[in-house]
């Protein structure tokens, strides 16, 4: 669905579901930074959020390939932690290699690839999804999966939902799958539970915006893959099982995914404003209305 909307009414949206998000580790009060790289000695481990810190779309943020080169220069671990589950891992290695980063596979831990860890502890399903259909599924497809669209016996057919993608999406799909839902409760995971992500011409909403409207018509359960919950930060931390948690530090540009997931986690916190999710807005204001609050403030890394 190409509606965007902004940073206010999401970040509204965000409180409004904060009792289905985790709970927030506090820690103490969040200090500006005016450079990146002068709050990183304390870290091993630093888990970068992508859209709105290293990448707006398909740009890169100025000066963010330069940095992630410069704790390499200093020994420094980084990883990508992303809720972008639309894409199969090789687009995304690609895209951040044409955006200037030189990112291993190992690096980048996607809530796609959760997904696919936590479905495969399922029984054998037909899967419907939410994709648009002119994207390749990738490793999706050998799950036996459909992907919605138009067709209201294929809502009723399939024995479980994933929700990876709302490219495409529309309110009419949306009606079928919460129409689909109500007569007949089955197994909904989703792959992004981001709610919006920055684009170049605002931010788009994304399949957790769609999997809290599903939840508010029907009730039903739903398992959340990405950022804040945690299986997307065991999967980190268990390829650098080494690091313990307060030698970590997650970078992200969203209060109610980044900062939450990585204080849940055990992380120290940065919170980075001047390209995501919370452009334009008062920081300190949104901070103290959320009552989420990083250990770290600056514009960009």
């Amino acid at each position: 669905m190409s509606v965007a909307i902004d940073p206010a009414r999401a970040l509204a949206e965000y409180q409004r579901l904060r009792p289905r998000l985790p709970a927030h580790a506090r820690r103490g009060k969040a200090a500006d930074a005016a450079r990146f790289l002068d709050i990183a000695a304390p870290y091993d481990l630093i888990l970068f959020d992508a859209y709105g810190v290293l990448n707006v779309g398909e740009t890169a943020i100025e000066g963010a390939a330069e940095t992630i080169a410069a704790l390499r220069d200093q020994d420094k671990s980084v990883m990508v932690v992303s809720n972008s589950a639309a894409y199969p891992k090789a687009h995304m290695m690609d895209r951040y290699a044409r955006l200037g980063f030189d990112f291993a596979p190992d690096e980048v831990v996607t809530s796609r690839e959760t997904l696919l860890a936590r479905v495969a502890e399922e029984p054998a399903r037909q899967w419907g999804v939410m994709l648009n259909p002119e994207k390749d599924m990738g490793e999706i497809a050998d799950l036996g999966a459909a992907v919605l669209a138009d067709d209201p016996a294929l809502y009723d057919q399939v024995e479980g939902f994933l929700l990876v993608g709302a490219d495409g999406w529309t309110e009419a799909r949306q009606t079928l799958l919460e129409a689909s839902l109500a007569r007949d409760p089955r197994p909904v995971f989703v792959g992004n539970p981001d709610l919006v992500a920055p684009r170049e011409d605002g931010l788009s909403l994304e399949p957790g915006w769609f999997a809290h409207r599903l939840i508010d018509a029907t009730g039903v359960a739903v398992h959340f893959c990405g950022k804040p919950f945690p299986d997307i930060f065991d999967l980190a931390l268990a390829r650098r099982p080494a690091i313990p948690p307060e030698r970590v530090l997650m970078v992200g540009d969203t209060l109610h995914t980044d900062i939450l997931g990585g204080a849940q986690a055990g992380f120290a916190t940065a919170l980075v404003t001047g390209h995501g999710a919370l452009l334009g807005l008062d920081v300190a204001e949104a901070i103290a209305g959320s009552a989420i609050a990083p250990d770290h403030i600056l514009r960009q890394i």
